[in-house]
């Protein structure tokens, strides 16, 4: 009995060691400051780890502020990066904090191709044509590295410029059958500075749980690159070189919305650009070219951003502009183009190289008749 006994005792007392020892965490978990349901959802929203809340300032932050990393992670060593957001589309993520700036080279490749039939004539039956075709077969190609700057002067306010440089390859192939079938390839290239642009994007809005964040912009398009009124022609007025800018100054105003719901986040966008007319006062292939007003532009966009980690995130969306008609006046008579639609698929990912190198890659496919084929651009923004 006395060895049973002694037996009992020593699990007893190994029992009460426990006890003590479990009493002691218990005592250290309740010590520590733990902050309020309404923090934490803030936190939630802004993709900040329960645990790095610090309830000394529960107050909401700037979304330039927001630290990176999806819920159960610690947040990234710099809080002007944010992982979340990386992978978005340009003029869509969060802003650059103050005193901060971020230059961004970038490689913009861009291919379209069209492809024309025309029949001048009459149809007898089916498949019996009198009269003439021609066919027209356009590849274009454009190569565009740009670096771009941007500046926080304070959390809610950034200025950026960017300078592009644009070359430009075209080949044009055009059939016609009427006695006997002629075919003539031309090709066309350009190359020069484009339009440079100035912008500015201010955060309207403090992040706040459930709520979006909206970011108002205005964008300053110059006519720096090559005018097509400007590049060479023959004597008949027909284009022996491709223009490296659009010809004409423009301004464009917009809004863009960020709504966090963990893990994911959900932009849109709204602008309206405006291209100013302008008096070309020339003579182009025999015809007198008065003023030209270009059409102005309505684009929207919208999608979501994934993180998968603290390194990797991706996303998906839709883009649409509507370019009103181009209003011309050729020797004095008034001629209007047709308005265009432009509608794009957009899918981008972003891989994070270092706290301040992000590796940016971006593909937009077009689904209407006047969008490019597709467009793929690199970027390799660095923070400092």
């Amino acid at each position: 009995m006395s060895a049973q006994a002694a037996r009992i005792e020593a699990q007893q007392r190994a029992l009460d060691d426990q006890s003590a020892e479990l009493g002691a965490l218990r005592r250290e978990a309740f010590d520590r400051p733990i902050a309020t349901q309404a923090e934490l959802a803030d936190v939630r929203a802004r993709g900040v780890a329960d645990d790095q809340v610090n309830p000394a300032s529960p107050g909401p932050r700037s979304v330039a502020e927001t630290p990176a990393g999806p819920v159960g992670q610690a947040p990234i060593e710099d809080p002007a990066d944010n992982v979340q957001l990386a992978a978005l589309p340009e003029n869509t993520g969060v802003l650059t904090p103050k005193g901060h700036g971020v230059i961004e080279p970038s490689l913009r490749y861009v291919h379209g191709s069209n492809n024309r039939l025309v029949f001048r004539g009459v149809e007898i039956v089916t498949g019996v044509q009198i009269g003439v075709i021609e066919a027209s077969d356009a590849d274009r190609n454009t190569l565009s590295p740009s670096i771009a700057a941007r500046y926080g002067l304070t959390n809610r306010l950034e200025v950026e410029a960017v300078l592009p440089y644009v070359n430009r390859s075209d080949r044009v192939t055009t059939l016609a059958q009427r006695d006997q079938t002629s075919t003539r390839t031309v090709s066309l290239d350009g190359s020069d500075i484009g339009d440079v642009e100035l912008g500015l994007r201010y955060q309207l809005n403090r992040a706040r749980a459930g709520r979006p964040v909206f970011i108002g912009s205005l964008r300053y398009k110059s006519d720096t690159g090559t005018s097509p009124f400007e590049i060479d022609r023959d004597e008949f007025g027909v284009a022996t070189a491709l223009a490296t800018g659009s010809g004409f100054k423009g301004g464009q105003a917009g809004v863009s919305f960020l709504y966090p719901t963990d893990p994911a986040v959900i932009f849109g966008s709204l602008a309206y650009l405006y291209n100013a007319p302008k008096d070309i006062n020339r003579d182009i292939g025999g015809v007198r070219v008065g003023e030209v007003d270009p059409g102005d532009a309505i684009a929207a966009s919208a999608g979501f951003g994934f993180a998968l980690n603290p390194q990797f995130s991706f996303s998906l969306g839709y883009s649409h502009t509507y370019v009103d008609k181009t209003t011309s006046f050729l020797n004095n008579v008034k001629q209007e183009a047709e308005a265009l639609q432009v509608g794009s698929m957009t899918f981008g990912w972003s891989l994070r190289l270092t706290p301040r190198l992000t590796l940016s890659n971006s593909y937009e496919f077009g689904v209407t008749s006047d969008a490019p084929d597709v467009s793929v651009v690199v970027r390799l923004p660095y923070r400092f």
